[in-house]
């Protein structure tokens, strides 16, 4: 008795251009809605999931996810080196206010352009326009 080898699995459906679209948005505002959820160190996981599953139905869709993780990765070092200064270094005597404030402004300016650009962002892919963040390392490729 010999056995078959089993069927190549069907490949992956292409999306519509509305649901490239509306993909799409949601990897540049995804991040802002999980780091409202997780105090903002988690806005990396929307457009990672995205790329991740849907990267071989939509090059577009791939694009953007990663453009938007590529940002996102910059926004989390960003909030990282703020939350440091102003939390860890923040409490050093005499010198530890310059610290928490320069690391209060940092979150604020990361924060508000995050919020800024994801909407500039997602109004570019409601148009169905290539996006690309400014001052971001292109890290995933």
């Amino acid at each position: 008795m010999t056995q078959s080898s089993p069927a190549p699995a069907p490949a992956p459906r292409p999306l519509s251009r509305s649901d490239e679209r509306m993909w799409a948005i949601f990897a540049h505002v995804g991040p802002l809605i999980v780091a409202a959820l997780s105090v903002g160190l988690l806005g990396v996981l929307a457009p990672l999931v995205i790329w991740i599953a849907l990267r071989d139905r939509s090059a577009y869709v791939a694009d953007q996810a990663k453009e938007a993780l590529n940002f996102q990765i910059g926004v989390l070092v960003a909030s990282a080196v703020g939350l440091v200064l102003r939390n860890v270094l923040g409490d050093i005597p005499l010198i530890g206010w310059l610290f928490a404030a320069v690391g209060s402004v940092l979150l604020a300016v990361v924060w508000i352009a995050a919020l800024v650009l994801a909407i500039l962002a997602a109004v570019a892919v409601n148009r169905h326009e290539l996006y690309r963040y400014p001052f971001t390392l292109r890290l995933v490729h």
